[in-house]
């Protein structure tokens, strides 16, 4: 059985690419960095990347024997959540964003996989929400990463560039307290109380890798 073990990041003339034969899966599976797989031509293959890798649509991976495989994202059942206004929509994202749901977001809808719970609150909100088949992308970090906690090797790498965007937005209008000697603790200890820079330290059940 072959191994993937390689994301290529170099761009291949679209007659390889074509050529490549494809791996359809859900969002769920290409956020996990090591699962056995079968390609769309049958092969059974293992899949064995980086911890914290998340494929996407169009990803062009490396087998053990040079060989290609194209990642296709499959279709699958998600929300697709609309609104009449784009105050409504923003809300629908902020509180969606609120429970560090995965999102999808387009220029006049967002997408998330399908909840009951989640379609009840949209819903309340004034959102248009209906369930469709279709592929699911939600948007990477913020700062250039997956869907990461704070156990994943490229956590700290995120962590650090925020703390750089937040002094260069704050550190300089609270210099004076400093030089003054007041302590206020301005080292960017998240700035709030949540336990979130401790790896997203609420409870998440899912295995998001």
């Amino acid at each position: 059985m072959r191994t993937i073990d390689k994301r290529l990041n170099a761009k291949l003339a679209p007659v390889l690419v074509n050529r490549a034969p494809t791996l359809t899966l859900p969002y769920d599976a290409r956020c996990k960095s090591r699962f056995a797989a079968t390609l769309d031509t049958g092969e059974e293959v293992g899949v064995v990347l980086p911890r914290g890798t998340v494929l996407r649509d169009g990803d062009i991976l490396v087998a053990d024997d040079g060989g290609l495989v194209r990642v296709i994202a499959a279709a699958e059942s998600v929300l697709r959540v609309r609104a009449s206004d784009r105050l409504t929509l923003t809300r629908a994202a902020y509180h969606l964003g609120n429970r560090h749901t995965p999102v999808e977001v387009g220029a006049d809808e967002l997408k998330l996989e399908a909840d009951p719970v989640l379609e009840d609150m949209l819903k309340r909100l004034g959102a248009q929400v209906e369930r469709v088949q279709l592929p699911f992308q939600p948007e990477s970090g913020a700062y250039g990463g997956g869907h990461r906690h704070g156990h994943d090797e490229t956590f700290a790498d995120d962590y650090a560039l925020a703390q750089r965007v937040y002094d260069e937005h704050h550190g300089h209008a609270h210099a004076h307290d400093h030089a003054h000697g007041e302590d206020h603790a301005h080292d960017l200890d998240c700035g709030h109380d949540h336990g979130h820079c401790d790896g997203h330290a609420h409870d998440r059940s899912h295995e998001h890798r």
